[in-house]
């Protein structure tokens, strides 16, 4: 650890600044300028080369760009979607899970529409967030509760619970998807701006 840590200040700006500065004091010394205080002025100045130099920059972290999170998150939506084949739904509640997760696959699909979303961060972890952490959490829940249901019958069915929150979660991926639309409308709304200005600027 100690080795490692001589090793980066060996080669620090602070370092590099200071012996720079140093060697200056030796070009005095040699040159009579220093005299015979030239110790002092050698280490004087390559302690103020090091004051004056600027700090180290750390790295910035490696993290993933949106498309390789979106690569991460359509295998989690695969993984999600074997999960969900094993779990026991009442009709009502499974066509509106088919539908959410039909415009959620849409919505994942490789191509334009994800090159578009991967421009969204905030879209990116709202599918992330209704992937990884809703959805998941809806279904386990009620299908707990359903259990504890059938033990105590006469509370408002679970399954109320779940296609509320179901339908909660479409309108969010369709809210997402009216967003990424209307991107792509500003974009071509831009483009025929573009092409009508310089159209006119045309002698």
């Amino acid at each position: 650890m100690a080795t490692s840590k001589a090793l980066t200040y060996l080669e620090s700006r602070k370092n590099l600044t200071g012996c720079a500065c140093g060697l200056l004091g030796l070009v005095l010394t040699f040159t009579g300028v220093a005299g015979p205080y030239w110790p002092v002025v050698v280490a004087g100045l390559y302690g103020a080369g090091a004051l004056i130099a600027p700090p180290e920059r750390p790295a910035l972290p490696d993290f993933p760009d949106p498309s390789a999170q979106l690569g991460e998150l359509r295998g989690d939506f695969e993984r999600l979607g074997t999960y969900l084949t094993d779990v026991e739904l009442p009709p009502a509640v499974s066509g509106r899970l088919t539908e959410l997760t039909d415009l959620l696959a849409a919505l994942l699909e490789p191509g334009w529409v994800a090159e578009v979303l991967a421009q969204d961060p905030e879209g990116v972890h709202a599918l992330s967030r209704a992937v990884r952490q809703d959805i998941p959490e809806a279904v386990d829940t009620f299908v707990r509760t359903r259990w504890w249901h059938r033990m105590t019958p006469g509370q408002e069915p679970p399954e109320r619970h779940l296609e509320r929150q179901l339908a909660l979660l479409h309108e969010e991926a369709e809210r997402l998807a009216t967003d990424l639309r209307e991107t792509e409308a500003r974009r071509q709304e831009s483009h025929t701006r573009y092409l009508e200005d310089r159209s006119e600027q045309r002698p």
